[in-house]
């Protein structure tokens, strides 16, 4: 419920700030006085569009705060929670703010939000009917929308949608298959000749760097030949060798000690070099005892390294990367040759979830086929009590293509004349006539399909649904706002007296200059105030005596009719 509403620098409202309480508010004054800019600015709050041009002239920025009450169990609380806000006190602050250069900003409990949120939040919160939206009764997809309200379809309205999404995402996926089918199947022909050539090949990780060492060994055998054999000699094999010297300064040194036993120690030392020397020359005679020329197998490396360089340059730039392709183009094949058992597992899929959406679908078509009926009944009722006796309504239900909306196409048809048949809502209904029908359409939906839902009292918005009536049917269009207004508070902006009597709360919303500049202002009327509005809404420029005494009259029979 709309607890408080502040509007700064918003069109001709400079600054003002209301209270609205429970029950029936009504708004009243001068035509172009400024009632409907409260309204608009509420649909702002509500994620409205933004416009700079509704910024005063001279300002930086219009600004519009509300402060709306939740409750406990209120649909509304759960959103918010889901989002991250906490709740203090059973109130929530919303803002939304324009700058002069078109930029726009949205703030939740003092923090900033999305416009979407704001949306998603909206209808939690209030509704708001104008005449804007009784052009929208003409649309099938919103009469199927107040059906299902009226019918508390709203469950079953998700899991049709639900199972419309994935009937429809596996009949994308199946298509899809069948589009690219063609293509793959000439590419299994070339993954085939890949897979073949790199198998065949059979290459192996680090292999290319091995023949290359081996390649360049078996090129330079010569050279290795004579540079080990010469090492060998100068180690070991001539006379003059390094270990023949070592062994010949090792007797020196055993003399040595004999008369100097602490020179022993140097004895150790020429041991291990001579063990060293003597290990390396074995080794290069172990060496040498390979080394050997081959011509057939230099050939083979060459054939074998040019074959990997010949892998290399088409599938990758190193062996990792050419047997990384061949296990891609595998998986590809794979899947190519799975592609038939993929398509029958998805055309029996496809069956499967299209006998689930039919099911759901055919579901919410019996809750509508049910409420449709009982829709009419409490259509008709509540048109008789708004003077439209005798009116004809149906809701026509006809099978149409499936939608995340079930398969049902929903018209609404009306007669208001005795003896016509029924017939679209925009061929047959008057301005006033649809404003009645609108008013009833939202009294049926509210009251019955919020108690079907266990929904909370919301904030109805009318913006001059009174438009196109008087007499005696505006009387009774101000008793059936005053009988909605007793489940959910009712805001009302009217013209019409016989509507204006009915309120809990009167607010004249006028126009004065104000240093120099008209600015609108708004506030509540008590009292002889209120019967001074009343009667200036009867008599018009030139308030009469008789016109106060009916203003009075007037406010006698609607506090009798409470």
């Amino acid at each position: 419920m709309l607890a408080e509403l502040v509007i700064e620098n918003y069109a001709v409202i400079e600054r003002i700030r209301v209270r609205f309480p429970a029950g029936l508010n009504v708004l009243t004054g001068e035509t172009g006085s400024g009632k409907s800019i409260v309204v608009d600015a509420l649909g702002l709050l509500l994620g409205g569009r933004a416009s700079p041009d509704m910024v005063r002239t001279g300002a930086a920025a219009a600004r519009v705060s509300g402060i709306f009450e939740i409750g406990k169990r209120d649909p509304a609380r759960r959103l918010l929670e889901s989002a991250g806000f906490e709740i203090e006190e059973d109130e929530v602050l919303i803002e939304r703010e324009i700058q002069v250069g078109g930029k726009s900003r949205a703030f939740l409990a003092s923090r900033p939000v999305t416009v979407t949120l704001l949306r998603e939040l909206a209808p939690h919160l209030a509704d708001i009917h104008g005449q804007h939206d009784q052009q929208e009764l003409f649309v099938p997809a919103a009469q199927r929308q107040m059906l299902d309200a009226f019918a508390g379809a709203g469950l079953l309205r998700e899991q049709v949608a639900a199972a419309w999404q994935q009937w429809r995402a596996c009949q994308a996926e199946l298509e899809e298959l069948e589009r690219l089918e063609q293509d793959k199947l000439r590419m299994t022909d070339l993954w085939s000749f890949q897979r073949r050539e790199i198998e065949e090949a059979a290459p192996k990780p680090g292999e290319d760097a091995a023949l290359e060492a081996e390649r360049r060994r078996l090129r330079n055998v010569a050279r290795l030949q004579e540079a080990a054999t010469a090492a060998y000699e100068a180690l070991y094999e001539s006379p003059d060798s390094a270990l023949a010297r070592l062994r010949s300064a090792g007797r020196r040194i055993e003399e040595l000690a004999r008369v100097e036993p602490e020179l022993a120690s140097l004895a150790d030392g020429l041991r291990a070099a001579e063990l060293a020397a003597e290990e390396t020359a074995l080794a290069l005679r172990d060496y040498l005892s390979r080394l050997e020329a081959s011509p057939e197998r230099l050939e083979e490396v060459e054939a074998r390294l040019a074959l990997l360089d010949k892998l290399k340059r088409k599938y990758g730039a190193t062996l990792e990367h050419v047997l990384a392709y061949l296990e891609e183009i595998r998986q590809q094949l794979e899947a190519a040759e799975n592609a038939e058992a993929r398509r029958a597992g998805l055309r029996r899929q496809l069956e499967r979830l299209a006998g689930t959406y039919e099911e759901a679908a055919n579901r919410l078509s019996a809750r509508r086929r049910q409420a449709a009926g009982e829709l009419e009944a409490c259509l008709q009722q509540e048109l008789a009590a708004l003077a439209m006796e005798g009116t004809v309504f149906r809701v026509e239900l006809s099978s149409g293509p499936w939608t995340p909306a079930g398969t049902d196409e929903i018209r609404f048809l009306v007669s208001p004349n005795l003896g016509e048949a029924p017939r679209p809502l925009e061929q047959v209904a008057s301005g006033g006539e649809l404003s009645r029908i609108a008013l009833a359409l939202k009294t049926c939906v509210q009251s019955r399909g919020e108690q079907a839902l266990g929904g909370p009292p919301r904030t109805l918005v009318f913006d001059e649904v009174d438009a196109g009536i008087g007499g005696r049917t505006a009387e009774a269009v101000g008793r059936r706002l005053k009988r909605l207004a007793s489940t959910h508070q009712v805001l009302c902006v009217t013209h019409l007296p016989q509507i204006a009597c009915f309120a809990d709360h009167h607010y004249f919303v006028n126009k004065r200059e104000i240093h120099g500049r008209t600015a609108a202002t708004v506030e509540e009327l008590h009292g002889e105030e209120r019967i001074r509005e009343i009667g200036r809404m009867l008599s018009g420029k030139t308030l009469t005596p008789e016109a106060l005494r009916h203003a009075e009259r007037l406010l006698e029979m609607s506090a009798r009719a409470r």
